[in-house]
């Protein structure tokens, strides 16, 4: 079976959710049998920690094949998946598989070359503020309309996305959560070095610097309470300069408050792996692998309480109204002040995630979806319908 995946950026990177997941995932696929290639933005390149694992135009056995578009903002997307949706109508796929809300604008081509269609809703995009109420939130909720019609199957990632779909377009779709791997654990060596940073010592947020991220909540509230622990913000812009300019500004006077822009690989893990506690104040999620990675690191986790958030962590999170500053403060305060408290919570989170959610549990399930929908597909021998 042939699939081709649009919508992302670029794979192999660990830029967004989208791409995190399809870098994880796409390779699994391939080991279970299926040829896939990812349509890459032609504007958008590969992050260091991954420029040698991409050999021929491939990774890991994925091909890797570049849609055409133009480094504007709000328009790269767009183009790219047009482009995408074009030259993937023409190839020999059995099943195109859209990612994301904007990019399924373009689905309806491949349907009228009669091709299988699946869309993954990563998210309720057009919600995001920093589309705003005008074209982008309006061509994004376009492209919601089209997969609700046209996709052979929609992915959703929670109870809450298959709700709005049933109740909003009478769209039955089918629940694939994100899966999360053991990751190493490492000590505190490159961000020491690099940030001053030491195990225990600081309170940490990864994430994109977007504005239904809630990061603003966090500074105001990390702002208020009295505390030793150094806060690190861990992520970057997405087409959000005025945010991120805005964050920086409330952080502005405060050493204590590191910005450590995009960052990835054992830096990363190094955060991961040595914060006190680890946040996550979004107003807004799908399926927050920033959530799971957080859990799988054996990390206490203060989230806001959405059900996106309480569904997945379910007890092993501490939770605070979203939104709403003070109770962020009173609960940042509390686990800063108790480290007994935050022990309590680090215990079992990582066993609890890893056996709740599972890449190999995703990679089948979605293997599923896509035989039901090619009954003369071939699966190079192997047969995931059983």
């Amino acid at each position: 079976m042939k699939v081709a995946m649009i919508g992302h950026k670029v794979v192999p990177s660990r830029r967004g959710g989208i791409e995190n997941v399809l870098t994880t995932l796409c390779p699994m696929m391939v080991e279970m049998g299926l040829d896939v290639t990812c349509y890459n933005r032609s504007s958008d390149k590969v992050e260091n920690e991954y420029v040698g694992t991409v050999k021929n135009k491939m990774y890991k056995g994925v091909k890797l094949k570049n849609a055409w578009t133009l480094n504007i903002r709000g328009f790269a997307a767009m183009i790219a998946s047009f482009t995408a949706a074009i030259a993937a109508s023409f190839g020999k796929y059995d099943v195109i598989h859209f990612h994301a809300e904007g990019p399924c604008a373009a689905l309806w081509i491949p349907k009228l070359f009669g091709k299988k269609c699946v869309a993954t809703v990563h998210g309720l995009d057009w919600q995001r503020e920093k589309w705003g109420k005008g074209f982008a939130s309006k061509y994004i909720k376009f492209g919601e309309k089209i997969l609700a019609k046209y996709a052979d199957e929609v992915i959703v990632l929670s109870k809450a996305a298959y709700d709005y779909f049933k109740e909003t377009y009478n769209r039955e779709t089918v629940i694939i959560n994100n899966g999360i791997e053991r990751p190493e654990r490492k000590d505190a060596e490159l961000i020491t070095q690099k940030y001053g940073l030491k195990k225990d010592e600081y309170i940490a947020v990864v994430s994109r610097l977007t504005a239904e991220k809630g990061i603003h909540y966090l500074i105001d509230a990390y702002s208020k309470i009295t505390t030793d622990k150094k806060l690190v913000i861990a992520g970057d812009t997405s087409d959000t300069d005025d945010y991120v300019k805005m964050l920086k500004e409330k952080a502005e006077g405060n050493p204590n408050i590191i910005f450590t822009g995009f960052i990835s690989g054992d830096i990363l893990n190094e955060i991961y792996s040595n914060a006190y506690i680890m946040t996550l104040p979004s107003d807004l999620e799908g399926m927050s692998l920033c959530l799971l990675e957080a859990l799988a690191y054996k990390n206490a986790l203060l989230c806001s309480d959405i059900p996106e958030n309480t569904a997945v962590a379910e007890d092993k999170a501490i939770y605070f109204k979203k939104g709403n500053v003070e109770d962020l403060a009173e609960k940042l305060k509390e686990l800063c002040d108790d480290s007994a408290l935050v022990e309590r919570f680090r215990d079992g989170a990582d066993e609890f995630i890893l056996n709740k959610y599972n890449w190999q549990d995703v990679a089948e399930a979605t293997c599923n979806l896509y035989s039901s929908k090619c009954s003369n597909a071939v699966f190079y021998g192997v047969d995931y319908k059983n």
